[in-house]
């Protein structure tokens, strides 16, 4: 039961990122202002307003459309702990993309991973979907376990 609140918890959370991410991109840059903090130091820093993803002119699609998140979830019963991956496609343009490749390290997990949804093709390199189209809006999810989690990062796509 606890996991299934866990994982339920986890997609609200990559939900309301993904509405985050398509809000970034629809409001326009002069609706956010910037604002200063100081700290105990009277150091002022200025807040980054708007960041436009990177995408060239004309671009259909491009790997800022494709958000990873993960996070921790119960650990495997001999205390390995694990973690959740959500991969979700946010295009803007209402693109499927496919051939999404993740930087993964050496990438490896005491839990079985299905390889049609992730696997690790060679050092750094892992790939989505078995290289097949996620369709606009739609999130894969998996679990892996290791003692640490691994920093995942969209390395290629194709539109």
């Amino acid at each position: 039961m606890m996991r299934k609140k866990t994982a339920l918890g986890f997609s609200i959370f990559g939900l309301l990122i993904t509405l985050y991410l398509v809000l970034e991109m629809v409001v326009p840059p002069n609706h956010y202002q910037t604002s200063t903090t100081t700290s105990n130091s009277s150091q002022h820093r200025k807040l980054l307003g708007h960041v436009e993803p990177n995408r060239i002119w004309g671009e259909k699609c491009s790997k800022s459309d494709i958000v990873v998140n993960q996070g921790p979830t119960a650990p495997l019963p001999n205390g390995i702990p694990t973690y959740t991956v959500e991969i979700m496609n946010v295009c803007p343009n209402g693109c499927n993309i496919s051939g999404i490749h993740l930087s993964c390290g050496w990438f490896s997990s005491a839990r079985l991973i299905n390889p049609k949804v992730f696997k690790r093709l060679r050092y750094d390199d892992c790939v989505v979907n078995a290289g097949k189209s996620l369709v606009n809006g739609g999130t894969l999810s998996f679990q892996y376990a290791n003692t640490y989690p691994y920093p995942l990062a969209v390395s290629r796509v194709h539109c």
